[in-house]
């Protein structure tokens, strides 16, 4: 994927510095692949918080602070996700212009180790990245990433060489990561995750689970969407970039997840869509970059 020499974007926030909320008792280390490779995709921030609520806060300005002397990887890893983040926001400003005549408003960014505070509620890393709709912010954890190419089979036991080139190969699939979360975003300003969320206050566990699924592939959907046109902007996809992403969708898939941690599945349980649903519904987005295309909820999943 070709993304050095864009804009990298203001809107990241960087609180890898050390300090900030503390984990009690949660690592990610601790938990099965698949679990984290679930939680990373798409998560409810307050249910996840639910989960993480031993986590304590350390107060606003120890968690502010950026990393000191940032190694050769973690300045890459900023620049990065800073250019995805950009590409987000030009984006879907033309997006938003030419189909809804609407101006886009982006979110922030906030880069952490190991725990953060947000207006949903503090969280560990456990539980991935996330997007916070109370105070409008996509929350990414920098260890993400690593765990993410080895779950996606990446092996720590190639030459620095290969691992590089593999590295940059995966680079799409770590931008749907981003781009999905931004979809959340997209569904907040527009009202969709509040209607979303009073649905499932009057719904049965079933029914405000299937409410979840089709809210996550809607996000799918518009990371796609994200796609298509940022590859117009851009040509930032180069050869195998969109199998890599289809391989990513299809690896957080909920049926494909339980089947690997449990060896059983349980639909009524699903929150984010079969894998192959959510390969549908990114790819959706992708091959038409129309917004319309991607009402999850008004027709059949």
């Amino acid at each position: 994927m070709r993304w050095k020499g864009r804009r990298v974007s203001s809107n990241v926030e960087d609180r890898r510095g050390g300090g900030g909320a503390k984990a009690g008792g949660i690592s990610i280390l601790g938990l099965v692949v698949a679990f984290v490779a679930w939680k990373f995709f798409g998560v409810d921030p307050q249910t996840a918080y639910q989960a993480t609520k031993q986590v304590t806060n350390q107060g606003q300005s120890a968690e502010t602070r950026g990393l000191e002397n940032p190694t050769p990887e973690q300045q890459e890893s900023m620049e990065f996700i800073g250019t995805i983040l950009a590409d987000t926001e030009d984006t879907w400003t033309q997006v938003f212009a030419e189909q809804l005549n609407q101006q886009y408003v982006p979110p922030k960014l906030v880069m952490f180790n190991g725990a953060v505070s947000s207006a949903c509620g503090n969280a560990s890393a456990a539980m991935g990245p996330f997007y916070c709709p109370a105070d409008q912010k996509v929350y990414l954890d920098t260890g993400f990433f690593k765990d993410m190419r080895t779950q996606m089979g990446i092996s720590g036991e190639q030459n620095q060489t290969e691992l590089s080139r593999q590295d940059q190969a995966g680079d799409f699939a770590q931008a749907y990561v981003i781009a999905h979360e931004v979809g959340h975003h997209i569904q907040t300003i527009l009202g969709i995750s509040g209607q979303v969320q009073q649905m499932r206050q009057r719904a049965s566990q079933v029914e405000g689970n299937q409410l979840s699924v089709r809210q996550e592939l809607q996000a799918d959907c518009l990371a796609g969407v994200w796609a298509h046109h940022n590859h117009q902007r851009t040509q930032f996809l180069e050869q195998g970039d969109v199998q890599e992403a289809m391989d990513a969708a299809h690896k957080i898939g909920d049926d494909y997840l339980q089947k690997r941690s449990s060896g059983q599945v349980v639909p009524d349980s699903f929150t984010h869509g079969t894998s192959a649903q959510r390969v549908q519904w990114f790819n959706t987005g992708l091959k038409s970059g129309n917004m319309n295309d991607c009402d999850t909820f008004g027709q059949a999943i």
